[in-house]
């Protein structure tokens, strides 16, 4: 069961909702440790006073704030936890905004919030059923960390998630790492429309979707702690470099429709619209030659 890493309330107008925070995602990455090459011996990292050159204790050691080089400002988590900030111990909901309205780049991980208490399993359960009826996500802001957070608040199942968000300062320009303008034909474009429809699906289940580098990683472990050869890496693709971009679709497409199946539903790919040709400008008629005689003077 997931520990809780925050204790507080959502504020909803005058309801309050006491409730516990915590991660809704694991990690099961593989973690390495440092070591010294020549006799495995772990390396471990001590602190130490600068002043006294020496290593100090946790109890010996709190925040602060250098206010300058020779003054530092100390802060307990006493000073922390009685912060002047409605936030400091509340999820104060902002507003309600549609999902679409908001930029994913904005949206970051997610965290479980449960009642604290029967006391607090009914207002609880409100704010999910109404949240859920509105079509809407709520905005939100609390104290964590040290710093006010931006957060976005949803409904998953039978559970309300919180989202960390990103403040619009936090988000940088792209303007900069984009490539100089260039063209595109419409082919092209419906050839990669073709694409994505033939790559469409409606989950994320499947083998395609597991972790294979911890596996791969885990394997190149056991190899080594048996002592047994270890796994070969795949051999690249050694094909020359598709410079026809609607080849590189084509090519891509058929790849698609092979890992899918033969009974797939695919779309095909477009054919180039060939350019009619331009017409040969219509060649005048020819003057007719006059008949009349000349006038005589």
């Amino acid at each position: 069961m997931p520990r809780t890493i925050w204790s507080g309330a959502i504020s909803f107008g005058l309801v309050t909702v006491p409730i516990h925070v915590a991660s809704a995602t694991e990690n099961h990455s593989i973690s390495f440790h440092q070591y010294h090459l020549a006799d495995q011996g772990r390396i471990r990292y001590r602190k130490f006073c600068e002043l006294e050159d020496r290593q100090v204790s946790e109890s010996e050691i709190g925040k602060g704030y250098e206010y300058a080089k020779d003054q530092v400002i100390p802060i307990s988590d006493a000073d922390l936890a009685n912060l002047p900030l409605p936030t400091a111990k509340a999820v104060e909901i902002e507003s309600f905004v549609p999902l679409e309205s908001i930029d994913p780049i904005r949206i970051g991980a997610g965290f479980y919030l449960t009642p604290n208490g029967q006391v607090a399993a009914k207002p609880y359960k409100l704010l999910r059923q109404a949240l859920g009826r509105s079509a809407r996500v709520a905005i939100v802001k609390w104290a964590w960390h040290g710093r006010e957070r931006l957060g976005l608040l949803r409904v998953r199942d039978e559970a309300l998630v919180l989202h960390l968000m990103y403040w619009p300062d936090e988000i940088r320009d792209p303007t900069e790492l984009l490539p100089a303008p260039v063209e595109v034909t419409e082919d092209e474009i419906e050839g990669a429309l073709a694409l994505i429809a033939t790559m469409t699906r409606e989950d994320l289940e499947g083998p395609e979707f597991h972790d294979a580098y911890t596996d791969a990683l885990a394997q190149i472990i056991e190899a080594k702690r048996e002592d047994k050869p270890l796994p070969e890496a795949p051999k690249e693709e050694t094909g020359g470099k598709v410079l026809d971009l609607m080849a590189a679709l084509q090519e891509s497409v058929s790849k698609a429709k092979a890992s899918r199946g033969e009974n797939a539903d695919v779309h095909e790919m477009p054919k180039p619209k060939k350019k009619a040709a331009k017409k040969a400008p219509a060649k005048k008629a020819a003057a007719k030659k006059s008949t009349r005689k000349p006038r005589s003077a």
